[in-house]
């Protein structure tokens, strides 16, 4: 095997992992998120969350996917080193950027939700004080 189907094989290899594990953990901790959005609505949040998740994947692995050609030849473990990290940079600079664009999303939804008002009912009073009296 030549040293830039390895270089391929490895960067697809962590980029693919990356990805992945990117995915589980927005999908864990954001489903918390999302049934706040939703009122408590889990069916809502979940259906959101996996549907979240199917797009981050396509869009991810789609970009790991054009990524992968290098423009430069491969002849030793250095150069090999230098274009699995730039391809790599590349992905993780793609994979963040996609996160803070979801918590942007997310973080608006959230405020409108807060500013259109709650749907949970008053708080009855539990003390009273005196009106002060016109002098």
């Amino acid at each position: 095997m030549s040293i830039i189907v390895i270089t391929y094989a490895v960067y697809l290899a962590i980029s693919i992992g990356i990805t992945v594990w990117v995915a589980r953990t927005l999908s864990t901790n954001g489903y918390v998120f999302l049934v706040d959005v939703f009122n408590g609505d889990e069916v809502m949040a979940h259906s959101v969350n996996h549907l979240l998740v199917v797009g981050f994947y396509l869009i991810n692995l789609g970009y790991v996917a054009i990524q992968l050609r290098m423009n430069v030849d491969v002849f030793n473990a250095r150069q090999a080193i230098e274009g699995l990290a730039d391809r790599l940079g590349t992905v993780l600079l793609g994979l963040g950027f996609m996160h803070f664009f979801n918590l942007y999303v997310f973080s608006r939804m959230r405020a409108r939700h807060i500013a259109g008002g709650s749907t949970h009912p008053p708080v009855r009073p539990d003390t009273r004080t005196a009106a002060a009296r016109a002098a």
